[in-house]
C-alpha cells in the first residue's frame, strides 16, 4: 500500500506541475493572436477611412465637374453675344457715339443677355478668363502668334483673341492670345521642387495644345 501511495502521490505530482508550461505557451498565443487581431482591425479602419475620404473626393468632383460637357457647348452662345457687340460698327473721328433708340434697346438687351449667361455660368463654378496684359500662362493660354514690342516684358499677353474659361481648378478652354518678344526676359517664378508635394488645393492642370515647357508655342495655323 505504502508502494502505491507513494507511486500516487508522484503521479500527482507531476500532473500539478506539466500543465505550468502548457499555459505559458498557451498565454503567448493568446498575446500573438490579439497583436494580429488588433493590427488587422487597425488597418481595416485605416482602409476604410481611405475609402471614405476618395468617396467623398469623387462625390465633390463629380458635383464641381457634372456640368463641363454643357458648359463646353453653352460658352459658345456666351461667344456669340459677344462677337454681335464686337461687330457694332465703331462710328468715325467727331462723329456721335448715340445710337437710335430701337437700336440702343437691341444692344442693351444683348449686353444684359450676355451678362446674366456669364452670372449663371460663374454660379455653378464656369468663369470667362481675359488674361489681357498678364503673364503667358501655358497651362491656361494658347498662343496664336507673337506681338514684336520691347516695352512689355517678353511672354505678356498682349492680345485676347478668344476669351479662356475655367470650371473649378480646371481648363475649360484655353484663351487664345498674342504674346509679346522682344522685350526684357520675366524673372523665372520659383518651381515646387522635385519630390515635394503641391500646394494644399492645387491641381496641376493638362496643358493646352500649343504650350511647351512654358514657354509660348506659336499656331501657325494662325
Amino acid at each position: 500500500m505504502s508502494a502505491e501511495s507513494d507511486h500516487k502521490n508522484e503521479a500527482q505530482a507531476a500532473a500539478t506541475e506539466k500543465p505550468a508550461i502548457p499555459d505559458a505557451e498557451r498565454l503567448a498565443t493568446l498575446e500573438r493572436d490579439n497583436a494580429d487581431l488588433k493590427d488587422r482591425l487597425l488597418r481595416a479602419l485605416a482602409e476604410m477611412e481611405n475609402l471614405r475620404r476618395r468617396a467623398e473626393r469623387e462625390m465633390q468632383d463629380q458635383r464641381a465637374y457634372a456640368i463641363t460637357k454643357f458648359a463646353g457647348d453653352i460658352i459658345a452662345t456666351a461667344d456669340n453675344l459677344r462677337r454681335a457687340l464686337d461687330s457694332l460698327p465703331k462710328p468715325a473721328e467727331g462723329e456721335s457715339t448715340e445710337y437710335d433708340a430701337p437700336v440702343k434697346a437691341l444692344i442693351d438687351g444683348v449686353e444684359l443677355t450676355e451678362r446674366e449667361l456669364l452670372k449663371a455660368l460663374e454660379k455653378n463654378g464656369v468663369k470667362k478668363r481675359v488674361p489681357m496684359g498678364e503673364k503667358f500662362d501655358p497651362h491656361r493660354d494658347q498662343a496664336m502668334f507673337e506681338v514684336p514690342d520691347e516695352t512689355q516684358p517678353s511672354g505678356t499677353v498682349m492680345q485676347v483673341v478668344q476669351s479662356g474659361y475655367t470650371i473649378g481648378e480646371r481648363v475649360l478652354r484655353p484663351a487664345m492670345v498674342g504674346v509679346s518678344k522682344g522685350g526684357p526676359v520675366r524673372p523665372a517664378e520659383p518651381e515646387t521642387p522635385a519630390g515635394e508635394a503641391p500646394r494644399a488645393g492645387h491641381h496641376p492642370e493638362p496643358r493646352p495644345a500649343g504650350a511647351q515647357d512654358g514657354k509660348p508655342k506659336i499656331d501657325k495655323r494662325a
